[in-house]
């Protein structure tokens, strides 16, 4: 999902078998001292956030800052477990096919929408088919592709027809869903965002971009939005949530920082309850562990392996390192081996993040080290590659969100690439990650030499990691990346059963490595802390926050 856009033993293996520590979510209420009951007091939380890089519409929401907020909001036919990721039935009560393209959805009765509208099947065919459409030109439209009747000549990731004939009412609580081609993760796949359901309201609204609604929306989850300003979203418990993931504390308020130091600032000072990001200085020698433990010694603080790899992308804006250019391939090779990630996983982030070998997280099934052979530093070979290349003209650019704290790493990455291969490198913020999206989809000619990317799964899969980033058209390819083989492997996975798919994936992962479109940089661990009003709270495979999980003291 979204580009990032987090210590739990083991991988994520066939069956999602992550394990964690259950956290109970019981919160403490006061004991009234009348012989009456005092009424519950109300509970609420603050939590680190960040500017959303788009209007709130699921199916136009494809990174960190505004999917954390619809994480909390939205209910889809599919939720993730929140310490395995496992897929279960939400407002869905079966998903069933015996030949993984004719799909039979049953939906719970009496599930509601925060307007107080029940959710139907119709709520889920028009979103889809609306989210699908060229006309909207949203950002998750490709992620419906492998729905019948989707029809995309142009590859541009959108259907150019207002529906898919793939989807079919059934009645108010059944639909079907019939795949162009077998699809055997279609479930898992579910549970992203961009399939939630739209209540009636939303397509009453006439505003350009359905801006009004997207500022508060209606969804089905167990938080709704209340508010929504450029220094903070609220969210307030939705008192007729139907589902089965409710939330603990009654109110959410996601501060917007553009300084990660300051969110983790005021953790510490305990002026803010949660931040999700801890500096990379804090890192160096646990400081963090130190600043959140409390005076009785107890930890405020923790760490949990996730679905998340950074990486670095050739801008193909720049004709220098554009991706879609084979004549820029071993330049890019070059730069991609000339820094140390293992020095600067170390150095930066005192071990807290993983060199990557690849584009793949090591928490899904089907992950294989070593996809990408250049990401091995090798200085010598890349120097002569770099120079028998013809080298970058002029300064090689790392452009980053200024509100993320990634100067460190940056910097560092640019100084490796100073001594080891003689290049002009420099890095370039912007003041925030909306900014730096916009430029990113916007292809502003600005955007020369390389941009920070990240991916959060939005689903576990291997193929969550490839399909949505590098596939001709996809949502989420920043680097414009084709390449009709990939995509021939992509789609003889996704009709293959679990055991074929993965060594497909594989293959199209290998053709990466062979390609280069972007630099793995590593796989993140999220480190994360809270205030002493926080007896617990656990962060899910995602790098989301449970928020049915939090006890407060």
């Amino acid at each position: 999902m979204k580009t990032t856009k987090v210590a739990v033993a083991g991988a994520l293996c066939a069956a999602f078998a992550l394990t964690l520590s259950a956290c109970s979510t019981n919160n403490t209420v006061p004991t009234s001292t009348d012989s009456t009951s005092a009424p519950a007091a109300t509970t609420s939380i603050t939590v680190r956030g960040c500017t959303p890089g788009e209007a709130l519409i699921p199916t136009n929401t494809n990174e960190v800052c505004g999917g954390n907020v619809l994480d909390a909001s939205e209910a889809k036919l599919v939720h993730y477990n929140s310490d395995t990721a496992a897929p279960e039935m939400d407002i869905a009560t079966s998903i069933d096919s015996t030949d993984a393209i004719n799909w039979t959805v049953h939906l719970q009765q009496g599930f509601k929408f925060q307007d107080g509208t029940e959710v139907k099947s119709k709520n889920f065919v028009d979103a889809w088919n609306w989210g699908a459409d060229c006309a909207n030109g949203l950002l998750n439209s490709y992620f419906f592709a492998p729905i019948d009747g989707f029809n995309d000549p142009e590859g541009n990731g959108c259907n150019t027809n207002p529906t898919m004939s793939g989807l079919v009412i059934v009645d108010d609580y059944t639909f079907t869903i019939k795949t162009s081609t077998p699809t055997s993760n279609l479930v898992v796949r579910l549970g992203y965002t961009a399939f939630a359901p739209q209540p009636d309201a939303f397509f009453a609204d006439t505003s350009d971009g359905k801006a009004d609604f997207a500022n508060t929306p209606i969804a089905a989850g167990p938080y709704q939005i209340v508010e929504h300003t450029d220094t903070q979203i609220v969210l307030k418990k939705f008192a007729d949530y139907s589902g089965k993931y409710p939330g603990s504390v009654d109110q959410v308020t996601f501060k917007i920082y553009n300084d990660m130091n300051a969110a983790y600032t005021d953790v510490v000072a305990n002026n803010l309850d949660a931040t999700d990001v801890i500096p990379s200085d804090q890192l160096v020698g646990d400081a963090w562990k130190s600043d959140l433990t409390a005076a009785d010694g107890s930890p405020r603080w923790g760490t949990k392996d996730t679905g998340v790899i950074q990486v670095l992308s050739f801008s193909p804006m720049d004709p220098q390192v554009d991706p879609r250019d084979a004549k820029t391939l071993k330049l890019r090779q070059a730069i991609t081996q000339g820094f140390d990630r293992a020095k600067i996983t170390q150095g930066v982030f005192n071990g807290a993040r993983t060199p990557a070998t690849g584009w793949v997280s090591p928490v899904v099934d089907g992950y294989k080290a070593g996809a990408c052979p250049f990401c091995t530093f090798d200085g010598t070979a890349a120097k002569a590659n770099y120079d028998s290349a013809g080298g970058y003209k002029g300064t090689f650019l790392i452009w980053v969100n200024g509100d993320g704290g990634h100067d460190a790493w940056a910097n560092a990455v640019c100084n490796e690439l100073k001594n080891n291969l003689g290049m002009d490198c420099a890095v370039q913020d912007t003041p925030d990650f909306k900014t730096l999206r916009g430029m990113i989809n916007g292809k502003d000619p600005k955007l020369t030499g390389s941009f920070r990317g990240g991916w959060q799964m939005d689903y576990p899969s291997i193929e969550n990691f490839l399909t949505p980033i590098y596939a001709t058209g996809a949502s989420s390819n920043d680097s414009q990346y084709s390449n009709p083989q990939f995509d021939d492997l992509l789609n003889q996975a996704a009709a293959a059963d679990a055991a074929t798919a993965n060594g497909l994936y594989q293959q199209a992962e290998a053709l990466l490595g062979q390609d280069q479109p972007t630099m793995p940089l590593w796989y993140q661990a999220s480190q994360y802390g809270w205030s002493t009003k926080v007896k617990s709270i656990k962060m899910t495979p995602f790098s989301t926050w449970d928020f049915g999980s939090v006890v407060l003291n």
